[in-house]
């Protein structure tokens, strides 16, 4: 009988990045559990916006705490993406991941940063400090689905693209709600400014990833 030697690949830093992700949520909702429990509730109800939104700061180590778990999981699915179309790429770069959640948290950084002079160049800092409050805590509480996608894919089903591709969809989808409920929200402040708010929809919210795909490709 000839025997087959079988590579297997580990996933045990996988595995810790994901366990790291559900302990950064559950250090979140000790430290701060009623607004935990508001947040967790946003599919259902907008009372955290009303409560935890008014005169909040974007820094508050909550959503920080929740933007290091959706900077993880995010980094993960982009380097599962890779892996299943490009494996020579991660066979030759084994700092891959450290690459992708630098360049996302950099990315996400300067983004917020640019909105943050616009807001500030036009008099609109309370309006653009709302809006970001918002989008930010949508975005974290997509780190959910995230999560559960990694472990899906990652230890249950072979990421095949079809699937991958649904996933992505799915993503994308969500994000569209949850950006149709910000801009509904301010929907009088947005008509009152409609070209500034075309001006920066274009400029940063469509601009920079079709500038991200094209640099990734």
């Amino acid at each position: 009988m000839q025997y087959i030697e079988r590579h297997t690949e580990s996933h045990d830093w996988v595995t810790l990045l994901i366990v790291a992700c559900l302990i950064l949520f559950v250090v979140a909702k000790q430290l701060y559990p009623k607004r935990f429990n508001e947040f967790i509730l946003l599919p259902a109800t907008n009372k955290y916006f009303f409560t935890q939104g008014k005169n909040e700061k974007i820094q508050h180590p909550f959503n920080l705490i929740l933007f290091i778990a959706q900077a993880i999981s995010v980094s993960l699915f982009i380097y599962l993406y890779i892996q299943s179309y490009r494996p020579k790429l991660v066979e030759t770069n084994p700092w891959l991941y450290t690459h992708i959640i630098t360049g996302y948290a950099v990315f996400v950084s300067i983004k917020f940063a640019l909105e943050k002079i616009i807001g500030s160049i036009f008099s609109i800092d309370s309006l653009i400090n709302t809006y970001l409050f918002q989008k930010l805590n949508y975005r974290n509480l997509l780190t959910v689905v995230f999560i559960l996608g990694n472990l899906i894919f990652f230890y249950l089903v072979k990421p095949a693209p079809s699937a991958l591709f649904a996933f992505i969809l799915v993503i994308l989808i969500l994000n569209g709600i949850t950006m149709f409920y910000c801009y509904k929200r301010n929907a009088s402040t947005i008509l009152a400014n409609f070209f500034y708010f075309i001006l920066y929809l274009c400029a940063l919210e469509i601009a920079p990833y079709i500038i991200l795909y094209h640099v990734l490709i």
